[in-house]
């Protein structure tokens, strides 16, 4: 394990699907393996990649206003097109693409000149690379394929025959990518994907683990390089049970990775902060994504949504950074996050409180109650409670003037770290 204490600590993160498939629109590289687009129409969008508008300062500017502490780019998706000239890559952006130039490097100095962290997207699949598509799938524990799925040939050969030195030949040329950009950048952090399509064992991903490691010690790697997980990925989904151990949601702004034109099903404001405060509150953190248009511009939709989040963070910061997992799931009728002393508990309010909030568990006496960005204090009273069982605190209710657009936060100060029942009652 190579986890980092920056990571729990970051909250948020950003990620960056930049690519070919912007520039028709497309879904990208599964409108290709689909079937929706042949591989020769997909590429073709190799010829209308300029980045010609592209501004990595502006990028991470955006991010470090959002609040974010970490953003992660696609380096190479499952199509095989990279960013930057990988070494033994078919296809990438300095010599495939108008675009002529290395998008990596920049991207890197810009975060790092804005105080993020660097993270980079791989995917172990290159579903364009002529050795890639030699072996079939190992069936393991691991890695189980849907016999009733037809094989895809830019997968698997469909015939069923295997050639094992063109595997290992393509395994190598994958682990040197890796290897070289992590050398060129050292990134703080590499998001595998595609791990489905391969056994660890055909990926030699304990291999290509020590080797990045080896690299750069302080690189944390996520799930999806199963071997050396740091931490858990969930995608589109916020879980229901925290995973264990440090963990990660990611989300879309609207519902697409990349950039298409038709998906206008933007999430508001409001749902993107209920979407970040819920999942801090169960100790994770968000990393949302933005798909950029093919000249590099992040489309005003997805900027926007940004930049009013990271206005929404900016006025709770006490509530969100330097802070863990908040009361379980019942204790309080909306997530929650808790000071890293354990001191103050933080309540996040989504709807209007008519009356007062209900608190419920909380063996702790209370010091104050104030509601963050106004800091007035609010009246607080218990009922109830028998045989150990504290019985309810209530809070009252802000005024209407201190209820905030999307979700209002009230900071309560205990007397000592957090005390709660969880019992049956008596």
């Amino acid at each position: 394990m190579t986890m980092q204490p920056w990571f729990p600590d970051a909250k948020l993160g950003i990620f960056v699907h930049y690519g070919i498939y912007a520039v028709d629109g497309v879904a990208e590289s599964w409108s290709m393996f689909n079937g929706e687009l042949t591989p020769e129409a997909y590429l073709k969008q190799l010829d209308g990649f300029t980045a010609r508008n592209h501004d990595p300062n502006a990028w991470a500017e955006l991010f470090a206003k959002a609040g974010a502490k970490y953003a992660v780019l696609t380096s190479k998706h499952h199509d095989g097109v990279a960013l930057w000239q990988a070494p033994h890559s078919i296809y990438n952006t300095v010599e495939n693409t108008p675009a002529a130039r290395d998008l990596v490097t920049p991207y890197a100095e810009a975060l790092r000149a804005h105080g993020l962290k660097v993270g980079f997207y791989f995917s172990h699949i290159d579903w364009t690379h002529p050795d890639y598509a030699t072996v079939q799938v190992e069936r393991d524990a691991d890695v189980e394929p849907d016999p009733e799925v037809e094989p895809n040939p830019l997968s698997v050969p469909v015939d069923g025959g295997q050639d094992l030195e063109r595997w290992a030949r393509f395994r190598t040329h994958y682990h040197e990518q890796v290897e070289d950009l992590v050398a060129r950048v050292r990134p703080d952090l590499l998001w595998f994907d595609g791990e489905w399509e391969r056994s660890d064992g055909q990926w030699a991903a304990r291999r290509l683990g020590d080797r990045i490691l080896e690299l750069n010690p302080a690189t944390i790697l996520n799930d999806r390089i199963r071997t050396h997980a740091d931490y858990a990925s969930p995608e589109q989904s916020l879980p229901f049970t925290a995973p264990d151990g440090p963990w990660e949601l990611c989300l879309t702004v609207n519902d697409s990775w990349g950039f298409q034109h038709t998906d206008t099903n933007w999430k508001s404001a409001r749902q993107i902060v209920r979407y970040f405060t819920e999942t801090i509150g169960l100790g994770g953190n968000l990393l949302l994504d933005v798909g950029p248009r093919e000249d590099g511009t992040i489309p005003a939709e997805a900027a926007d949504r940004l930049e009013r989040l990271g206005a929404w963070i900016a006025k709770h910061a006490e509530a969100v950074y330097a802070t863990t997992a908040g009361l379980p799931a019942g204790h309080h009728y909306g997530s929650s996050t808790l000071s890293k002393d354990r001191r103050t508990v933080y309540l996040v309010c989504y709807d209007n409180p008519r009356e007062s909030i209900a608190v419920r568990g909380l063996r702790n006496q209370i010091r104050r109650v104030t509601v963050l960005g106004s800091g007035r204090e609010l009246r607080h009273s218990r009922t109830g409670g028998l045989g150990g069982h504290p019985g309810h605190l209530w809070i009252e209710a802000p005024a209407a003037e201190e209820l905030d657009e999307y979700a209002t936060v009230l900071a309560v100060e205990l007397d000592g770290e957090l005390d709660l029942y969880t019992g049956t009652g008596r």
